[in-house]
């Protein structure tokens, strides 16, 4: 039952979007203090607009949106879809509400206040946390009041603005692979729930890798005796129950509004342990936990931050789980990164953090990259799709189509240009690769060179543009020095361009 009602959660996500005519979010979120006044949202707004974005993650925070229990104030909020609205621009709400990157750092001072009442994580040796627990009953119905207020408005209010709701922001816990609070230990005692068994050997042969080869025996009950003694089954245990209570916040929601809902991920990075980083959130590895726990999501999404951007990407691409990255770094390669995600993909979107306060020097990129990805997919006719993205170590890819070998890499293994030598330190190229005919692609991108092989040359390469229509517009042509003389396509480093290439064989 689960199972299906994620693939209909999915589907309601795919349908809704195409209502919306936003089939890619080309997005860019928000500093977490850029919309606490009406001057804020005021400025930086329509700011976005001119940076090229389509969408912008905003967030919603309950310490203004309560900050008297029971009262509400939709003041930032009207301010924000108004705006918005006024811009030609869709919004992704992030509900800062019991945890914000683990920590309970945005509830309203009255619910920090009262601890007893709404108790805190703990760890092992009983230290208190600043993370209010999942296992209690009224940190949920606080919670969910405000998350249902603001959901009921937004159904109200903003719908035609508003694309989706990003359910708390970052959810894990840190010093402590779990809470170890008198509610916790009680749960935990109980054993694994009768209800996460039955998923799991209903699902056995679909479960992600990592957690297949975790389990011990699914006729056991103690946690330790299932998924083994230490603090990845501590981590097991807390996104099983992170996810039930989300899951119980998605419901409030559905009884409102269709609009879709996810969830965002703090990366396990850097070898570190549970409790090192934000555990037990939607990390990949977690995945049929909180799909089990919360099947109306309709992604779990990661933050990339960290280095090796195609690995953390191609993790949460999964027949399941459509690739959506609401957050990453914000800098020079953030363009190129964008076209990878959407060409190798066909993400839902991408999302530069704090793009805000970000120099026009790093937004130029990104701009590029999203006028590039506007015309690209007003095309409907393609038969495959593949991003490209390389830096300095990892420069080449080899795509096998049918009969013809495509070698792609970074520009900067062309011998001419002296920063590929002098010890500079390489920008990231990359590009959407299409093939539109049997002897036709599309290259659009910046920093690299694509050749073709065996037998096959290039009967011309022509820069265009691509209308509202798919309709490809001729620029200029690329000959002799432009192709080195028949042997690749290239764009070069800083270009961002369309490249329309025929083949011919001999």
């Amino acid at each position: 039952m689960k199972r299906a009602l994620l693939i209909i959660s999915v589907l309601m996500t795919t349908m809704h979007l195409a209502a919306q005519k936003a089939e890619l979010i080309l997005g860019g979120e928000l500093s977490n203090s850029a919309v606490t006044a009406v001057a804020d949202i005021d400025e930086v707004i329509p700011r976005m607009k001119t940076l090229g974005l389509n969408t912008v993650l905003v967030p919603a925070y309950w310490e203004f949106l309560e900050p008297e229990e029971g009262q509400f104030d939709f003041t930032l909020i009207d301010r924000t879809t108004e705006r918005a609205r006024e811009n030609g621009l869709k919004i992704v709400f992030l509900w800062f509400g019991a945890w914000k990157n683990s920590m309970s750092c945005y509830a309203p001072l009255w619910f920090k206040k009262d601890t007893k009442r709404f108790p805190r994580a703990c760890t092992e040796d009983g230290k208190l946390l600043e993370i209010a627990s999942c296992f209690s009953e009224e940190v949920f119905r606080a919670d969910n009041r405000a998350f249902e207020a603001l959901v009921k408005h937004i159904a109200t209010t903003a719908q035609d603005v508003v694309t989706m709701l990003q359910v708390e922001n970052e959810i894990g816990m840190l010093e402590s692979a779990r809470d170890h609070s008198p509610l916790a230990e009680k749960v935990y005692q109980q054993g694994v729930p009768q209800e996460l068994i039955t998923y799991l050997k209903k699902n056995k042969d679909t479960l992600h890798p990592w957690l297949k080869a975790r389990i011990k025996s699914l006729s056991a009950k103690a946690w330790k005796d299932v998924f083994g003694d230490d603090v990845y089954t501590d981590e097991i245990f807390m996104a099983y129950y992170y996810a039930k209570y989300v899951g119980r916040l998605c419901q409030t929601a559905r009884r409102h509004t269709q609009i879709p809902l996810y969830v965002n991920a703090a990366m396990n990075s850097r070898g570190r342990q549970p409790g090192q980083y934000p555990s037990a959130g939607p990390l990949a590895h977690l995945i049929d936990l909180w799909q089990a726990g919360a099947p109306q999501l309709a992604m779990l999404a990661p933050d990339i931050y960290d280095s090796g951007f195609k690995s953390w990407a191609d993790q949460y691409a999964l027949p399941n789980n459509r690739l959506f990255i609401p957050e990453t770094s914000c800098c020079e390669n953030s363009g190129v990164r964008a076209l990878y995600a959407f060409g190798e993909h066909q993400a839902l979107g991408f999302s530069p953090f704090a793009i805000d306060e970000a120099t026009p020097e790093v937004t130029e990129n990104i701009t590029k990259a999203y006028e590039l990805m506007r015309q690209i997919n007003s095309l409907t006719a393609f038969t495959s799709s593949y991003g490209l993205l390389f830096d300095q170590q990892d420069k080449e890819r080899i795509i096998k189509d049918g009969n013809t070998t495509i070698t792609c890499r970074h520009y900067f293994t062309l011998p001419w240009d002296p920063r590929a030598k002098d010890g500079s330190v390489w920008p990231e190229g990359g590009a959407v690769l299409k093939k539109i005919a049997d002897d036709e692609y599309l290259l659009a991108g910046n920093g690299v060179v694509v050749s073709f092989a065996p037998r096959i040359g290039i009967g011309f390469i022509d820069e265009v543009s691509i209308d509202a229509n798919g309709e490809l517009k001729y620029i200029r042509r690329h000959n002799g020095d432009q192709n080195h003389q028949g042997r690749h396509a290239h764009i070069a480093c800083g270009e961002w361009k369309i490249l329309h290439i025929k083949l011919y064989t001999y």
